[in-house]
Formats: structure tokens, C-alpha cells, sequence
């Protein structure tokens, strides 16, 4: 398979001990991005979002396989190495491998890599330049450090499910979580970024680092503007349905025939609405003329604009308001999202290949480099796909020492 030679991070090693989403995340992107990621896993178990199914990948006479789909999300562009990290023989391996790698990405709970010898300060010993990123639910310290975490009680915690949801007194009312990961995401991402620049900083100094990162940290972090409106202006956010605390009209609409969702940004982009919506009055009116008039007087506002949205179907408005250039989509499902001629013009699906299956189909990274693409080499690996390609190419091990590794449980 083409090995990017041309990407961005070709050359860099990448030791993964990550598992479940944050971790893997992080180290997906640092492949794409054309590291060499080795991911390491327990023989026979590997990571556990391996069996976090259905639905799970068909193999080539169309039954499932052990890879479940969310698996499948978080892990191209790796190799996998199943090690028993908790014998002294696996652990010397992973020892030798971070001595000659750039990057080292764990997830376990606190106190867990320091029991194994593979702690940030045993392992500078060896590897100097060596920038080791820690992924916890809480971080490394504080009262909470020890405990457990997985993304939905961090999105509990940290503030998101408190302004997700339909709004008290409303039908449906309740908080709710996002529909995806969004705390492991957003650790994940943020992780990446500080990888990147810890790479940069030791490309100065010559000296790696320890980066401790913390789902917790992150979800807050991404709390965004409505963290900065509470520390602001001192009152509490609620839930506010598709509406926005700041902008309005900022928000899904019912029409004759389903929904729209609109986002008008400005006092010019609501001209061009309300003249499309054949309300022109709407916009010299002191009530709604200004962003911040229409926040005041939110609830007339919307009531009017959506007794005008039931008159008609969602495929009119799309007509008239796209020709008006007012900010607005159609609330897709999934299967309508990789149907969209922009997802087909853009290449949003991808396929790659897989050792057991015709192909795994994955969405594609985002990212697009003018002269260093994105590249894809590898599909997800199966558990211990690359145990000993990696350890020949890494350490140099002969067949009779990966035979002995293997008899005895190690890979």
C-alpha cells in the first residue's frame, strides 16, 4: 500500500496504547496525517470497541466479522501489535519500541502505566525527545484524578447535556446528550494539536514532553460561548431546543411538509429572509431590525416567521431563500448526508481495504493539504494484524525471537 511518503507526519512513530475513542481519535488523525501508528492491544481482546456491536463488518461470504463499526470509525491508518503489557517480557518490548519513537499515546487510569514501568519518567530516560500524551477521563491530579470515565457522564458533568434539549415547559422537555462522542471527539482532537505541538516545540529544544489531557478539561473547554455568556454576564445557560442564546432567527422550523433549519447571521442575511418570505416590512421594523432587538423580542419574532414557514413546503422555501442567499439546510438523515452531491463532489465516503472483508466503507479526513494530502494506507487492522512485521521493523527481531514471543503469550 502507498506508504505517504509525501504526507505531512511521514517518518514519525507512533506509539498507541489507547483504546475505546479519545485516544484512538487522536492517533487516527496523526495517521492520516502519515505517521506510523502502531497500535498496541491485549492478545485475544484487543481494543474493546472491537465488540462494541452490531453492526459489525461482513467478511467476504457475508458474515460478521469480530470488527464492529465503531471500531472501524477510530482506527485506519494503524497497525496492530497484541503485547501482554502486563508481563516483564511485554513490557521490555514496549520499552525498546518508545525508545525509538516520537510519540506515545495511553489511556489507562492513573498510577496503571507507572505500575508497568511505561511512565512518562522511566520512559525520558530512554527517549529524551519522546513527547507522551496521557488521556484520562479527569487528569492526572485533583480530587477526581483516580476515578473512571467514559463520554457520557463527562457530557453530563461538564455542562454539555445541561444546554442540550428541548427547553423546560416544552414538550419533550429533558437534558440529552449529543448524538455522537462528543467529549472523547473533542479530547481526541485536542490531543492531536498538542502532539503536533509538543513535536514542534522539541524540534527546538530537542527535549520531549509529558501532555496531560482530560476529558473533562476538553467538554468544558468546548462549552464555547456559552461558558464565556455564564462567566460574562452571570446567568446560568438553559436548554434551548435547535434555538441560539445569541442570534436569532437561529433555529430549526416547521414547514408544510417537514423542517428546515436557519441560520441568519447578521441584519443583512434577515433583510434577505423576510423579503423571501414576502415579510419586507420585518426588516426596518426598530422590534427586529438589529440582532440584538430580535434576541429581546425572540418569541414574537419566531411565532410570526413560523406561521409564515407552515404556508408552504420545505422544497419551496429551499427555492426562494436559496435565491435569496439567506443561510439555511435541509436536517438530513445519515443515508441523505452521504447522498448530498456535495458528500459525492467532496468524497466524503471512502473505501479501504480489509484482510477479511471486500472493503471497509469510512468517511474520509477533512482535511485538505495543497501539496502534503491526507493519505490512506491502511484499513482498520484486525487484532494483531502486524504483530510481527511491526516488531521485525521496529526492533529488528528475528523469526526465532517472535517465535518464542508468541509460544510464550507475549505477542
Amino acid at each position: 500500500m502507498k506508504q505517504g511518503i509525501d504526507s505531512p507526519l511521514s517518518g514519525l512513530r507512533v506509539l498507541d496504547l489507547s483504546r475505546i475513542l479519545a485516544g484512538p481519535w487522536a492517533s487516527q488523525l496523526l495517521g492520516d496525517l502519515g505517521a506510523d501508528v502502531v497500535k498496541v492491544e491485549r492478545p485475544g481482546v484487543g481494543d474493546d470497541t472491537r465488540r462494541w456491536g452490531p453492526p459489525f463488518l461482513k467478511d467476504r461470504q457475508g458474515d460478521d466479522t469480530r470488527e464492529s463499526a465503531y471500531y472501524l470509525c477510530a482506527n485506519r491508518n494503524k497497525r496492530s501489535l497484541a503485547v501482554d503489557i502486563s508481563s516483564d517480557a511485554g513490557q521490555a518490548l514496549l520499552k525498546k519500541m518508545a525508545a525509538t519513537a516520537d510519540v506515545l499515546i495511553e489511556n489507562f487510569r492513573v498510577g496503571t502505566m507507572e505500575r508497568y514501568g511505561l511512565d512518562y519518567h522511566r520512559l525520558k530516560e530512554v527517549n529524551p525527545g519522546l513527547v507522551y500524551c496521557s488521556i484520562t477521563a479527569f487528569g492526572q491530579d485533583g480530587p477526581e484524578a483516580a476515578a473512571p470515565g467514559y463520554d457520557a457522564m463527562i457530557q453530563a458533568r461538564g455542562g454539555l447535556m445541561s444546554i442540550t434539549g428541548v427547553a423546560d415547559g416544552q414538550p419533550g422537555q429533558g437534558p440529552q446528550k449529543v448524538g455522537v462522542a462528543m467529549a472523547d471527539l473533542t479530547t481526541g482532537m485536542y490531543a492531536a494539536s498538542a502532539i503536533q505541538a509538543a513535536l514542534l516545540a522539541r524540534y527546538r529544544t530537542g527535549e520531549g514532553q509529558h501532555i496531560d489531557m482530560a476529558l473533562f478539561d476538553s467538554q468544558v473547554a468546548m462549552l464555547a460561548n456559552q461558558a464565556s455568556n455564564y462567566l460574562v454576564g452571570g446567568q446560568v445557560p438553559g436548554r434551548m431546543g435547535t434555538a441560539h442564546p445569541n442570534i436569532v432567527p437561529y433555529q430549526a422550523f416547521a414547514t408544510a411538509d417537514g423542517h428546515l433549519m436557519l441560520a441568519v447571521g447578521n441584519d443583512r442575511q434577515f433583510a434577505r429572509l423576510v423579503s423571501a418570505m414576502g415579510l419586507p416590512d420585518l426588516a426596518n421594523e426598530p422590534r427586529y431590525a438589529t440582532n440584538l432587538a430580535r434576541t429581546e423580542n425572540r418569541v414574537e419574532l419566531v411565532q410570526l416567521l413560523q406561521g409564515r414557514f407552515l404556508q408552504q413546503t420545505s422544497g419551496s422555501w429551499a427555492e426562494r431563500l436559496g435565491e435569496a442567499e439567506v443561510p439555511f439546510g435541509p436536517i438530513n438523515r445519515i443515508d441523505q448526508v452521504f447522498d448530498d452531491p456535495q458528500s459525492h463532489y467532496r468524497g466524503l465516503k471512502i473505501d479501504l481495504p480489509h484482510s477479511e472483508a471486500e472493503s471497509v466503507p469510512t468517511v474520509a479526513n477533512p482535511i485538505r493539504f495543497s501539496d502534503t494530502p491526507v493519505s490512506y494506507r491502511y484499513g482498520p487492522p484486525t487484532l494483531g494484524e502486524h504483530s510481527r512485521e511491526v516488531l521485525q521493523e521496529w526492533l529488528g527481531l528475528e523469526q526465532s525471537e517472535l517465535d518464542t514471543l508468541s509460544s510464550d503469550g507475549v505477542i
